[in-house]
C-alpha cells in the first residue's frame, strides 16, 4: 500500500522522520490548545485489522469473541485517555485501483496456496509470519466497533482519501494507520498503528515536514514525487527509466544508502533542481516522459489533492462559471484537444469518486459524492466531459447508476456511510462488487469455493434491488463480479445475471422494504429474506427457534441442499459448537488445545462466516428484518471450538459429547438437526454420515478434481476440473453458457 519504497526508505535512511510520541501528552496539549475541544483520531481501520487480530488462532475461521475483547480492549484505552475514535473503512475499489486490487488477490492466492500446504505437511497453525487474515473481519470489525459505540463509517471511494480530508477538515489530532500515502497528503499528522504500544500509548509519528527538509522538497511537491515512485494507482514500471535517468545524473549517491534510497533521493533532487526551475513556465509533461500515460499521471497526482488545497504543479485557466448544486466549477479550455472540462473549486465539495463502466454506453463515468453531506450527489449534465489535467480538484462527471430513484439511492448510501449494509449500494449505484481472498484450497476439489456457493443468493438479492416494483429478473442488468475463487484469474469480471425471485405474495418494492411503517412490514421483510436462500417453506421452522439458531440454520439448510460434499459429521460439527459457544467465556475459548490442524475443517470454518457476511448483504437488502447480533459470528461461530467438535465428530465421538453432556444442549441439538435434515430430504439431498457416503457413492465423494454443488432447486452440477465460470448464467463476456442458474 501507499508510495513504492518509502516505508522501507524513511524506516532505514530517514530514521529522524519517525519521532516517538504519546497520544495521551498529545491529548492533553490539544485540550490545552483548543479548550472545549475533544482530541479526535482518525483511524484507516482496514491497517488496522492486522493490529487488532490479536488471537493466536486464526486458521480456523477466526476467534470472534477473542478477537471482540481485543477491540474493546483497544476503544477502552483511547477513550479512558480522553480521546475520541472516528473509524474509516473501505467501501469500494476505484476503478483506477483495481489492477493493483487484482495483483494483490492473486499475491494471496499463493500465500494461501503455502498455508494449505503447511497445514497438509505439518498438521498445525503455521507461524505469525503466514499470518493472514480471518474471513470477513473487515466487514464484522465494522458492527463490533458499532456495537461498541464507535463511529464508524464506510466511505464512498478510496477511504485513505476520505481519512486525509476528514482529518484535515475536522482539524484532529491524528491519523493513525499504516499507510506511506499518509506522509503525501497535506493533512494532520501521520501516527503509526503497527509502532503503538496499547497499554502505554506510544507510538511513532511519521513527520512530512522532516522528510521534505531530507529531499529538499516542499510539501506541495510530495504528490509529484509518490507519482514518479509509484503507487496504487501509477504502476511502478511507468516511471522506470526515468528513475534510473535520475539516478544515472544524481552526483550526491551515499554508499551507506540502499539502491531504493538512492532512486528516492535521486527523484527529489530531479524535481528540486530540474522541475522546480521550469515550475510556471513549462507544463509538467513538458518536462517529463508522460507519453500516453498524461491523463492517468495527471488523475494519481490530482488524488492527493484535498478539498480547498491547490496543486503548483498545474495551471489554472478559468474561461467562465457555472453552478452545479451549490458547486461553483471552472470552465476551461484544453489547449491541446480544445475540449471544454469541468474544474471543480468548492473547497467544502469532496468530489473524488470511483468510475465505472456504462455497459449500455460504454461511457466511463465518475460518482460524485460528498462524504460529510447527506444529500445525493451533484450530477453533470455533461456526460462526456473529461478531466482537465491542469485541474486541482478531481474531475465531475454525470452519476450514472442501477436505478432511476433518488430516494432509494439516498437510502442505501446512507446505509453504506454509516457501515450499516454491505455491497447494497455498490449494487444499486455502480453495479459492481467485489470480494477478496478466502482460506480456501485451490487443490481440494471436493468443496466449491464460497464464491460459487452464494452465488445463487446473490443473483436473487440483484434481482430485489434491480427488478423494479416486480422484481423481474428478466429485465435486470447484469451485475459485474470481482470474486476471487479457484481458477479466476481476474482479467475481468463475471457479468451474472439476476435470479427470479419466489415470494409469497410477489415481490415487494424497495421503497415498501425500506421505508414503510405499515403494520406487518416486518413480515414481508423476513418473506423476502428467506426467499434470497430459497427457504420460504420453512418460514414456521425456523421462526420458532430462538435467535441466533434462526440465522444458523437458515444457513446450514442452505449450504447441506448446495453443497453435495457435506456430510452428516459436518452438520454434527457445525450445530454442536454453536450451541456449546453460547456458555463458552473468552477464557475458556483461549484456552481450547486442538489435537491438530484439519485442511477440510480450515476451509468449512471460512465457507460458514462467509455465509454470514451473505447475510448481512441479504438482510440490509430486504430492509433488515433480524438484527445484526443474530448473525453475528461472536454469537454463532468460534473457529477453534468448531475445529474441536469437527475432528471429535471425524471420530465417530457421540453427540452426547460433542455437546459436551449438556443436556438441554442435547435437546435443541436434535431440533435443530432434524429442521436441516428435512429441509434437505424436501430437496431431495438427504444428508449422511461419511462412512455411509463412501460406502455407496465412492464415486462421488471426495474425488479429487471433481466439483459437486447444487442449485437452489436441488439439481446437481458437477464436472471434472470444471471452473464456476463456465458453470454460471453467463460468462465474463456475458455469453450464456451450458445451463442456467435455477
Amino acid at each position: 500500500m501507499g508510495v513504492r519504497g518509502l516505508q522501507g526508505f524513511v524506516g532505514s535512511s530517514c530514521p529522524h522522520v519517525c519521532t516517538a510520541v504519546n497520544f495521551k501528552e498529545l491529548a492533553e496539549r490539544h485540550r490545552s490548545e483548543h479548550p472545549g475541544c475533544t482530541p479526535t483520531v482518525v483511524v484507516d481501520a482496514m491497517c488496522c485489522l492486522r493490529y487488532w487480530y490479536t488471537p493466536d488462532s486464526w486458521i480456523c475461521g477466526g476467534q470472534w469473541r477473542e478477537y471482540f475483547s481485543s477491540l474493546r480492549e483497544f476503544v477502552k484505552t483511547f477513550t479512558t485517555a480522553g480521546i475520541k475514535l472516528i473509524f474509516f473503512f473501505d467501501g469500494m475499489v476505484e476503478q483506477n485501483k483495481r489492477d493493483e486490487w487484482v495483483k494483490r488477490r492473486l499475491k494471496n492466492n499463493r500465500e494461501i496456496a503455502r498455508i494449505f500446504h503447511y497445514v497438509k505437511s505439518h498438521k498445525e497453525q503455521p507461524g505469525r509470519n503466514m499470518f493472514f487474515i480471518p474471513s470477513g473481519l473487515a466487514i464484522f470489525t465494522r458492527f463490533a466497533l458499532k456495537t461498541l459505540g464507535q463511529e464508524t463509517l464506510c466511505s464512498l471511494q478510496e477511504a485513505d482519501y476520505e481519512v486525509a480530508s476528514y482529518g484535515l477538515q475536522n482539524h484532529c489530532l491524528g491519523i493513525l494507520g499504516e499507510d506511506t500515502d499518509y506522509l503525501i497528503y497535506n493533512t494532520c499528522p501521520y501516527f503509526s498503528i503497527s509502532e503503538l504500544c496499547l497499554e502505554s500509548l506510544d507510538t511513532i509519528m511519521l513527520c512530512r515536514e522532516k522528510l521534505c527538509q531530507s529531499l529538499g522538497l516542499s510539501l506541495c511537491d510530495l504528490p509529484l514525487l509518490a507519482c514518479l515512485l509509484g503507487n496504487d494507482i501509477i504502476p511502478e514500471g511507468m516511471f522506470e527509466s526515468f528513475r534510473y535517468k535520475c539516478l544515472s545524473s544524481y552526483t550526491s549517491v551515499r554508499e551507506n544508502f540502499d539502491k531504493k534510497g538512492n532512486i528516492i533521493l535521486a527523484v527529489a533532487d530531479h524535481i528540486s533542481k530540474v522541475l522546480h526551475l521550469h515550475q510556471g513556465e513549462k507544463k509538467l509533461e513538458e518536462m517529463l516522459p508522460l507519453g500516453p500515460n498524461r491523463a492517468l499521471f495527471y488523475k494519481g497526482v490530482a488524488s492527493y489533492i484535498l478539498p480547498g488545497q491547490k496543486s503548483p504543479w498545474f495551471f489554472q485557466k478559468p474561461k467562465g462559471v457555472v453552478t452545479l448544486n451549490k458547486q461553483v466549477v471552472s470552465m476551461c479550455t484544453d489547449p491541446d484537444s480544445n475540449q471544454k472540462l469541468l474544474i471543480g473549486t468548492d473547497s467544502e465539495f469532496n468530489l473524488e469518486a470511483p468510475m465505472c463502466t456504462d455497459p449500455d454506453s460504454k461511457q466511463e463515468v465518475l460518482i460524485c459524492t460528498d462524504p460529510e453531506s447527506t444529500q445525493e450527489a451533484s450530477i453533470c449534465t455533461h456526460p462526456e466531459i473529461k478531466q482537465d489535467p491542469m485541474d486541482t480538484e478531481p474531475e465531475i462527471k454525470q452519476q450514472v447508476t442501477m436505478v432511476s430513484d433518488p430516494e432509494i439511492l439516498k437510502v442505501a448510501r446512507a446505509h453504506h456511510v454509516q457501515a450499516e449494509s454491505y455491497l447494497v449500494y455498490n449494487v444499486l449505484s455502480s453495479g459492481e462488487v467485489e470480494c477478496g481472498n478466502s482460506l480456501e484450497d485451490a487443490l481440494d476439489r471436493t468443496l466449491p469455493g464460497q464464491a460459487q456457493v452464494y452465488r445463487p443468493v446473490r443473483q436473487r438479492v440483484y434481482s430485489l434491488l434491480l427488478g423494479g416494483s416486480q422484481g423481474d429478473a428478466s429485465t435486470c442488468p447484469t451485475v459485474k463480479e470481482w470474486f476471487v475463487y479457484s481458477g479466476n484469474p481476474l482479467r475481468h469480471p463475471d457479468l451474472v445475471r439476476p435470479l427470479q425471485m419466489n415470494i409469497p405474495g410477489g415481490t415487494p418494492s424497495l421503497k415498501l422494504l425500506w421505508l414503510s411503517t405499515e403494520p406487518g412490514i416486518q413480515v414481508r421483510r423476513l418473506d423476502a429474506l428467506l426467499a434470497c436462500f430459497d427457504l420460504s417453506s420453512l418460514k414456521e421452522e425456523l421462526q420458532a427457534l430462538e435467535s441466533p439458531f434462526q440465522a444458523l440454520c437458515c444457513l446450514l439448510i442452505y449450504l447441506f441442499v448446495q453443497v453435495d460434499a457435506l456430510c452428516l459429521e459436518d452438520l454434527h460439527a457445525f450445530i454442536a459448537q454453536a450451541l456449546c459457544l453460547q456458555e463458552k467465556s473468552t477464557a475458556q475459548l483461549m484456552d481450547l488445545q486442538l489435537d491438530h490442524v484439519d485442511p477440510r475443517a480450515v476451509q468449512l470454518g471460512s465457507l460458514l462466516v462467509r455465509g454470514l457476511t451473505t447475510l448481512v448483504l441479504v438482510n440490509s437488502a430486504c430492509g433488515f428484518p433480524w438484527t445484526a447480533a443474530d448473525f453475528m459470528p461472536w454469537n454463532l461461530f468460534d473457529g477453534k471450538l468448531f475445529h474441536q467438535k469437527y475432528l471429535q465428530s471425524e471420530k465417530g465421538h457421540a453427540v452426547a459429547v460433542l455437546v459436551e453432556q449438556n443436556r438441554s444442549r442435547l435437546t435443541t441439538f436434535h431440533t435443530l438437526k432434524s429442521i436441516v435434515c428435512k429441509a434437505c430430504v424436501k430437496e431431495n439431498r438427504p444428508v449422511v454420515s461419511r462412512r455411509h457416503w463412501r460406502a455407496h457413492h465412492s464415486g462421488r465423494w471426495g474425488r479429487q478434481g471433481s466439483s459437486s454443488h447444487r442449485t437452489s432447486s436441488g439439481h446437481s452440477q458437477s464436472g471434472q476440473g470444471q471452473h464456476w465460470r463456465d458453470q454460471g448464467p453467463a460468462d465474463a463476456h456475458g455469453r450464456a453458457t451450458s445451463r442456467p442458474l435455477k
